[in-house]
C-alpha cells in the first residue's frame, strides 16, 4: 500500500533542503540562531500564505495544533511568537531572494515554447503595484504626510508568466530609477507604461540591444521623418518613425515609432512608442495588450496571499514576507505547469488551503482534484451495518 506525507510536507519536499541550506550559509542567516533555524521560519511564513494566518498567533497556533505532522515539515515543533517575531525582524530577507532564484529555475525548465506571438523574442513586462501601510507603525516608509507605502517594482517573464525578479523599495522612490538598474539581454521586447517614459532610459535600453514598446504621453511632442504604409482594412491609423522630445527636455536622437491603433472595445484611438522598426503595427499592439497579465500578477497576489497586512512592522520583517509570498506564487505557477488539470490561480489556492494537511498524493490531486483518493487496503466501501 503506498502511504504519502501531507499535501504540504510534499511542496516543501520542490526546496531540496542542500539547496536551502547553501542559501542559508551564503547570507549567514543563522549566525545568532537559538534553536530556531531558518528553514523553520521558511515552514512557519509558507503557512502564513497557504493557510491565510493573520497573525503570528494564528501561524503559530495552526502549526502547533497540527503538531503530530510537523515532523513530516521538517520541524520539531511550531514555532513561539516571539521566536517567529525575533526571526522575521532580524534574519536577512535575502535569504528568501535566493530561496525565489532557485525556485525560478526550476520552474523555468517546466515552461514550454511560447506560442501566443510568433517572434523569438524574449517578452518582458515591468510594473510596480503600491502596498499601503500605516504610517505610524511604518515610520521609515512614510508616503506623504499622513500615509505609508511600499512598492513592489517586478519583472514579469511572458514564458509562462513567470516573476523574474523584483525589488521592494519605499513609495516615495520613482518608477523608473528603479527600472534603470534592471538588466535585460540583447534581442529581448520590454513592455511597460507611460510612467516609465524617461529618454535617458531609453538611450540606455538602446545601447544594450534592448527593444521597447509603450504607450505615448499626450505632452511629448515629436517630428515625422516617415510615414510608413498602413494595411487595408485595418484599425491602424498611423504609422510613422519620428523623433520624440519634450518641452522641458532635448529631443532624443534615437528614431522612434508612433503607431495610432483604434480600439473598438473602447471606442478611442490608442498610440504607441517603440523602437522596433520590424514588426507590424498590429503586433506591437498585441504586446502592449499583453503587458495586462503583470497586472492580473498584481492582483491575483494581493487577493490570494498575505500582502496586504503584515505580521511584523520592521523593513526586514515585511520584505521577508513580500519575498515569501513571491515564493507562493511562483511555487503555485510552478503547480499550475505541472498539473494536467486546467487550474485557474484562484482556485487552484483556495482548494490547497484547505487541504494543506490531508493526506493524499500531490500530483494525482493536481491532475484529478474532484476523483476520491484509492481505498486503502482492507477498507471496504460498504457501510458497516450495525447489529441489534
Amino acid at each position: 500500500m503506498n502511504r504519502v506525507c501531507s499535501i504540504f510536507s510534499q511542496l516543501l519536499q520542490l526546496f531540496p533542503r542542500i539547496e536551502f541550506e547553501e542559501a542559508v550559509r551564503k547570507h549567514k542567516a543563522e549566525r545568532h540562531a537559538r534553536g530556531f533555524l531558518c528553514w523553520g521560519q521558511f515552514v512557519a511564513m509558507l503557512f502564513c500564505h497557504l493557510g491565510k494566518a493573520q497573525s503570528l498567533r494564528e501561524i503559530c497556533g495552526g502549526l502547533a495544533a497540527s503538531e503530530g505532522k510537523l515532523r513530516h515539515l521538517g520541524i520539531p515543533t511550531a514555532p513561539k511568537r516571539s521566536t517567529l517575531s525575533y526571526a522575521n525582524e532580524h534574519r536577512p530577507w535575502e535569504l528568501y531572494r535566493s530561496v525565489f532564484e532557485q525556485l525560478l529555475k526550476r520552474c523555468q525548465g517546466e515552461v514550454g515554447p511560447r506560442r501566443k506571438f510568433r517572434f523569438k523574442n524574449k517578452l518582458m513586462s515591468v510594473d510596480g503595484s503600491v502596498v499601503e501601510l500605516c504610517a505610524s507603525l511604518y515610520d521609515w516608509a512614510k508616503f506623504g504626510r499622513t500615509k505609508g507605502a511600499v512598492k513592489l517594482h517586478l519583472v514579469l517573464d511572458h514564458d509562462g508568466y513567470l516573476p523574474s525578479f523584483a525589488v521592494i523599495e519605499p513609495a516615495r522612490k520613482a518608477e523608473v530609477k528603479v527600472a534603470r538598474e534592471f538588466r535585460f539581454e540583447a534581442g529581448t521586447i520590454v513592455v511597460f507604461d507611460r510612467g516609465y517614459i524617461d529618454f535617458n532610459w531609453f538611450r540606455s535600453l538602446a545601447q544594450q540591444g534592448v527593444f521597447f514598446v509603450t504607450r505615448m504621453r499626450s505632452d511629448l511632442v515629436f517630428q515625422v521623418k516617415e510615414r510608413r504604409q498602413r494595411p487595408k482594412n485595418s484599425n491602424v491609423r498611423a504609422d510613422q518613425v519620428v523623433l520624440v522630445g519634450s518641452p522641458k527636455h532635448d529631443q532624443l536622437e534615437i528614431p522612434l515609432r508612433r503607431i495610432k491603433i483604434w480600439d473598438e472595445e473602447k471606442q478611442e484611438t490608442i498610440t504607441f512608442l517603440t523602437n522596433h522598426m520590424e514588426f507590424g503595427a498590429t503586433t506591437i499592439a498585441a504586446i502592449y495588450k499583453d503587458r495586462w497579465q503583470i497586472e492580473l500578477f498584481f492582483k491575483a497576489l494581493k487577493q490570494s496571499l498575505r500582502v496586504k497586512t503584515f505580521v511584523g512592522t520592521s523593513a526586514n520583517a515585511l520584505k521577508t514576507q513580500i519575498w515569501t509570498a513571491l515564493i507562493v506564487m511562483l511555487l503555485l505557477k510552478y503547480l499550475q505547469l505541472r498539473a494536467r488539470y486546467g487550474w485557474s490561480l484562484s482556485n487552484l489556492v483556495a482548494l490547497l488551503r484547505q487541504q494543506l494537511f490531508v493526506y493524499r498524493d500531490l500530483w494525482a490531486w493536481l491532475d484529478s482534484p474532484f476523483q476520491p483518493p484509492p481505498a486503502l487496503e482492507g477498507i471496504h466501501d460498504a457501510q458497516l451495518e450495525l447489529s441489534f
